[in-house]
């Protein structure tokens, strides 16, 4: 995985441009375009959907005006849709979800959507027509169309939204534009305010430096004081810098110093050509330029009430979306039904690191929030615009 793919990922939710300091590891050496073929191949025999009213599609469909792909996965078709929002900026699950997902498979019918700017739709785009539509505004609008377009065509009154990272401000921000077609929405390393974020991550970084006589990290993170700063002031490579040092203490994989294990997963997607894997940096890097300035002021934190339930699954070593920041909103929050899921040994990419607790918090605490579909009055569709201030 390059530095750039690596630097992306850690810098902001999950992503950002890359940094000196983080560009100077050096990558693996690309392996040759078929290498991984006979794995994919397997992989996705395996993975296979063979029930007789199952569904596996990997496809386009026309979202805010333009192509954009989708995987759409379950053995039973008839089963709860549930809607995966990526992070990022620019940073699709599709080619990781093969990891995780499977299990997932047999109680929701799974839709992995690359967003705009992201992997295959990003690949399927040209770059410069993109690039002055990634906005916060274009991206929420496209999340409440890909909700629209669900229920339509699968004849569905309401979904299972599940947001992860940048995708879960993006995510929630789109339930609640749409409540009325909203079971229960599902937060991963749910995200609240990025300036908080990144004050509490730097704090976390700089107390372990600190314990462990690290002068390395201390002279470093010293040099970002006052951080995050002064509006304005947080720039890629302050940020690449802070998360030098929140990656390095197990802020995005728990117990470990990087995530690579994650990046590399995506080598042996079936979902996933090699052509679509080099579109993932320039997507990644594309979006988050395009993306940062609205990102870095982007706040739930005044959200205090949804007309649907609500799920958070926080990793206990999570400083990347820092998770006492999320706890402390739901703590806030009224909501029909709402919980706090902990998992005591995760960081930041959650499915990936627990997939086991993961698929049973799903079936247990999320699948019973699937209730009979009933018809929304005009009151509560426009109820979730009010609570967004609109």
């Amino acid at each position: 995985m390059s530095p750039s793919r690596r630097a992306l990922l850690a810098a902001l939710p999950a992503a950002a441009a890359t940094t000196p300091a983080l560009a100077q590891a050096p990558a693996p050496q690309p392996a040759p375009a078929d290498a991984y073929a006979p794995a994919r191949e397997i992989i996705a025999n395996v993975q296979r959907i063979v029930s007789p009213n199952g569904i596996e599609l990997l496809e386009t469909v026309q979202i805010g005006g333009i192509p954009q792909w989708v995987s759409i996965r379950g053995n039973d078709r008839d089963n709860p849709v549930l809607l995966f929002v990526h992070g990022g900026p620019g940073s699709p699950e599709m080619p990781v979800a093969w990891t995780f997902q499977r299990g997932w498979e047999e109680y929701f019918t799974v839709v992995q959507w690359d967003q705009r700017g992201a992997g295959k739709t990003n690949r399927a785009n040209d770059a410069d027509a993109i690039r002055p539509t990634l906005t916060f505004a274009r991206m929420e609008a496209d999340a409440v169309e890909m909700i629209d377009h669900l229920c339509a065509r699968f004849g569905r009154r309401r979904i299972v939204v599940v947001g992860t990272s940048w995708g879960s401000m993006l995510g929630l921000r789109a339930a609640l534009k749409r409540p009325e077609k909203v079971h229960a929405y599902v937060g991963i390393g749910q995200l609240i305010s990025m300036r908080e974020n990144e004050r509490v991550g730097y704090d976390y970084a700089l107390r372990r430096a600190r314990a462990e006589n690290n002068t390395d990290a201390i002279r470093e993170l010293e040099s970002l004081a006052p951080y995050p700063g002064a509006p304005g002031t947080l720039t890629f490579e302050r940020i690449g810098l802070q998360r030098k040092w929140t990656v390095h203490y197990g802020s995005l994989s728990a117990y470990r110093t990087n995530a690579d294990q994650y990046f590399r997963a995506m080598r042996l997607s079936p979902q996933y050509e090699p052509a679509d894997l080099k579109a993932v940096d320039p997507g990644g890097v594309l979006s988050v330029t395009a993306l940062l300035p609205e990102l870095l002021e982007a706040d739930l934190s005044g959200v205090t009430r949804t007309p649907f339930p609500v799920v958070l699954m926080l990793g206990r070593h999570d400083y990347t979306t820092p998770s006492e920041i999320a706890e402390a909103w739901l703590g806030r929050l009224t909501a029909p039904k709402k919980k706090l899921v902990w998992f005591e040994h995760s960081a930041h990419v959650i499915p990936v690191e627990e997939p086991g607790r993961t698929l049973v918090t799903l079936v247990q605490d999320v699948l019973p929030l699937v209730r009979a579909p009933r018809r929304a009055g005009a009151g509560e569709a426009s109820a979730g615009a009010r609570l967004l201030g609109r």
